[in-house]
């Protein structure tokens, strides 16, 4: 898969916020229990993850999980212009209130302290079918709409709903590689324009972050300077030795336990292959589906996963995650303190859209 460049992520966060993306297993993290880091105001909560390793990652500004009034009347709007749009392409499509969908089968699972979420998930790459919704769409009147249809009229619907690119899940969505090659609009069918009437073209929302890219920029000089520094330094040599200690030896990064396993997992599924664009637009997919991987070496890769992650997990407790704090708040706090104009204006121009 294409790497997705800083503004092409802020266009896939706007569409985010429309419904119309479904974010990957591996951006999820379990909860934290300490406070908000300096950038957190700024940037969303959990920007950078001393789980992580330093590890950058954008989540909703403020960190709240319920949506304001204003952001449901706006996905009201765009359910009944997605309904609009639907019959006119000659499909049936229900409106569905944004208060009425059933909380997500993974937020207990995520809101899980991450010692407990180790113990029973992992890193939640291989322990859970992200591709399966679990039920929760077991009552929108969409699934059994859908569910009805032959497997032609299915294709036509998906393709009528979401665009070209899309599966039955709705998982897959194009925007552009960067903020210098084609910033044509991929079409996303009812749902894409259903969001542009209410939230605006992807491709405006793309030039009011290109103000943003020194900014992006300086945020991953912070995060190497994070790293670089001594105290993380040393922390990270003292957590590797204390996983091989576990019987877990050869890692020296923090994030490489989480991505081996990855890597295992895209290895067992097939995932990422051949879906390349080169030239084009970065095409961002849904997990992928378990339905055909061999059970035998899933049960295996997820015990291997679940060892892994619990060691992992109190080796980062033990050595790693205060260090890694401290010289993550204090770096933040100076960076917050030398940039905060322009860390309010991004903070503004974010919950805007």
């Amino acid at each position: 898969m294409p790497r997705v460049g800083p503004l092409a992520l802020v266009a896939v966060l706007a569409l985010a916020g429309c419904g119309i993306v479904n974010s990957p297993a591996a951006d999820k993290e379990p909860t934290e229990s300490d406070g908000k880091s300096p950038l957190a105001e700024y940037m969303g909560e959990g920007f950078m993850s001393s789980a992580g390793g330093g590890m950058m990652r954008a989540t909703r500004i403020g960190g709240g999980q319920e949506s304001s009034e204003e952001q449901l009347a706006k996905q009201r709007k765009v359910e009944d212009a997605t309904a609009k749009c639907m019959q006119a392409a000659g499909f049936q499509y229900v409106a569905v209130p944004p208060e009425s969908n059933p909380k997500s089968k993974f937020d207990d699972a995520f809101n899980l302290p991450p010692d407990k979420f180790a113990e029973q998930y992992g890193y939640g790459i291989s322990t859970i079918d992200w591709s399966k919704p679990g039920g929760e769409d077991d009552d929108n009147p969409n699934t059994k709409i859908r569910n009805a249809l032959s497997a032609t009229a299915k294709k036509a619907y998906d393709k009528a709903l979401n665009g070209p690119h899309a599966t039955g899940d709705g998982n897959v969505v194009a925007v552009p590689a960067d903020g210098k090659g084609n910033n044509e609009v991929t079409d996303m069918g009812c749902r894409g324009k259903a969001a542009e009437e209410v939230f605006g073209k992807g491709e405006n929302k793309l030039d009011d972050f290109k103000k943003f890219e020194s900014l992006f920029k300086d945020l991953e000089a912070l995060r190497k300077r994070i790293d670089a520094d001594q105290r993380v330094v040393d922390a990270t040599s003292a957590w590797a030795d204390c996983l091989a200690d576990a019987g877990h030896a050869g890692f020296k990064k923090v994030a490489e336990p989480r991505d081996k396993i990855g890597k295992k997992l895209e290895e067992l599924t097939g995932a990422g292959k051949g879906k390349g664009n080169p030239g084009g637009p970065a095409v961002i997919t849904g997990p992928p589906s378990f339905d055909k991987v061999d059970a035998q070496k899933l049960a295996d890769l997820r015990k291997e996963e679940i060892e892994l992650a619990k060691a992992d997990q109190g080796c980062k407790s033990k050595v790693y995650d205060e260090p890694y704090k401290k010289a993550q708040y204090e770096q933040e706090k100076e960076f917050v303190t030398a940039n905060k104009t322009q860390l309010e204006q991004y903070r503004d121009a974010v919950s805007e859209r």
